[in-house]
């Protein structure tokens, strides 16, 4: 189950961090690391530092963008270190870890990291179900990659420790990938687009609070299929309209 979760890092400038976050995965039982866009390959540093983790460096991926590193994730969970304008699903790192677990048993899973100045981008992190604040001490926040990555890793170890003493419970639901859902968005912005809902060259902040509620909701294989159906329904009748205008 362990092995479904990835650690994605998003444009590390530090090679000793990715190193760092190697041994911090291991130690935990994680073996994915995906790597987007990091400013220097891995180096002598970073084996160095992974001590003893060499092999989950050496079998690192890298990725040009994050889209392209969580496509096959049916739940990506970002990390935020600081408030936004526009509020996202959150959840603490404790429940960061059972969501994680849960998901991993039918599909990939993410837990994305962003650069050590600055974090992950607003469009980055509309990218994630779910965003986790580590709940630190206020007056002193501050905590590097690897420290932050170690925090999201025990949780998902005590989370799957926990499930191991645990009867299944029926089947799980299944849910469709982030690609899926990046190509659902891009069919809702033309199906609205089409009805004249939305304005192409102006589509303001619909786009991205409907991006919101969906992902708050959640939807899942079976209704993702449905809403997908409705749009290709819309834009038929939307088509077949303008067909009989021409006429």
């Amino acid at each position: 189950m362990l092995d479904q979760i990835k650690v994605v890092l998003v444009g590390t400038t530090h090679t000793g961090n990715i190193g760092s976050v190697a041994r911090a995965m291991k130690t935990m039982g994680l073996s994915q690391l995906c790597l987007v866009a990091p400013k220097t390959a891995p180096d002598g540093q970073a084996y160095a530092l992974a001590a003893g983790a060499s092999e989950i460096l050496a079998a690192a991926q890298t990725y040009d963008t994050l889209e392209q590193a969580i496509a096959d994730c049916a739940l990506v969970i970002g990390s935020s270190a600081r408030s936004r304008t526009l509020s996202w699903p959150m959840l603490s790192s404790r429940e960061c870890g059972i969501k994680a677990v849960q998901q991993a048993a039918t599909a990939p899973v993410a837990l994305v990291f962003g650069r050590e100045s600055n974090g992950l981008s607003n469009e980055e992190l509309q990218l994630c179900n779910y965003h986790v604040c580590i709940e630190a001490n206020p007056e002193y926040s501050s905590l590097n990659l690897a420290m932050a990555v170690q925090i999201f890793c025990y949780e998902v170890r005590m989370a799957y420790l926990a499930s191991q003493q645990q009867t299944p419970e029926g089947d799980l639901a299944v849910y469709p990938t982030s690609l899926q859902m990046e190509n659902f968005f891009q069919h809702l912005e033309t199906a609205l687009t089409h009805t004249g809902f939305i304005i192409k060259q102006h589509p303001g902040v619909v786009m991205t609070k409907l991006r919101r509620l969906f992902t708050r909701a959640r939807p899942e294989e079976a209704e993702y299929n449905i809403l997908r159906g409705i749009l290709t329904s819309m834009l038929r009748l939307e088509k077949a309209d303008q067909t009989t205008h021409k006429e």
